[in-house]
């Protein structure tokens, strides 16, 4: 239970990635609200999960979005101890000359703009509390960049370099922030990055990762929660690889 008593937001929670995180907090005693572009999967998540979760229907691309997700919480849950940056997009692999215009800003408001949105609204509420916990969802393309996805990899390189500037700014205001920074894994998402999914593709990527298989939601919850919780009190400004080694 060592998230007993805590509140948190998990932006793209109703599946992969986000639902382990999702799934592993409300395990450890969190109060968790599902914020998700699919309203229907959060809804229904959330009636699966029972009294600690609240599914809410969020675009984090949305300004709008963002405030009334937040003002909810607050509203229902009594505040924000916790806020997982997860929402992601990603685009298939595309030479970096190729890809649209519409694709690089989706990119940019759902990679970027929206850490920047949730913090906006939620830094304000946390510095009000004295503490707080920001996780932000990056990937290995930010540090090790595959070909055919740079604007994809630099979306991720942003999130890494803005969450070591929120830490160093916001560590006197109580609030810590760190990155997880997954390889490939069992998510809807896999098939985008892959372009196809075939047996030997898969193998191509699992040859790049010496452990020799892809994150799951369920590695992701164990790292997210750790990383949000009192025992990690003393760590800010970490961007963690959960990717089997292939950062190595």
């Amino acid at each position: 239970m060592r998230l007993n008593g805590k509140t948190a937001i998990v932006t793209g929670g109703a599946s992969g990635f986000g639902a382990g995180i999702v799934r592993r907090f409300i395990s450890e005693g969190a109060r968790v609200v599902i914020a998700d572009i699919n309203g229907d999967a959060a809804r229904a998540m959330a009636a699966e999960l029972g009294d600690a979760a609240l599914g809410l229907p969020v675009d984090v691309s949305s300004a709008a979005d963002v405030e009334t997700m937040v003002e909810t919480t607050v509203r229902a849950l009594g505040g924000i101890d916790i806020l997982v940056n997860n929402a992601g997009v990603g685009h298939k692999p595309e030479p970096l000359d190729s890809l649209s215009e519409e694709m690089f800003d989706r990119i940019f408001e759902v990679n970027i703009k929206a850490v920047y949105r949730t913090a906006q609204q939620v830094v304000p509420v946390m510095k009000e509390n004295g503490a707080g916990a920001i996780l932000n969802i990056a990937s290995t393309g930010g540090v090790s960049p595959r070909p055919n996805l740079t604007w994809y990899n630099a979306s991720k390189g942003w999130v890494i370099t803005a969450t070591r500037s929120m830490a160093v700014e916001l560590a006197a205001a109580g609030i810590r922030v760190n990155a997880l920074n997954p390889v490939a894994g069992e998510t809807p998402m896999l098939k985008t990055f892959m372009g196809e999914d075939t047996p030997e593709i898969r193998a191509k990527f699992l040859a790049s990762i010496p452990i020799g298989r892809f994150s799951t939601p369920e590695d992701m919850g164990a790292a997210a929660c750790f990383l949000c919780s009192d025992d990690a009190s003393m760590i800010t400004g970490v961007a963690l690889e959960v990717d089997g080694g292939r950062c190595i």
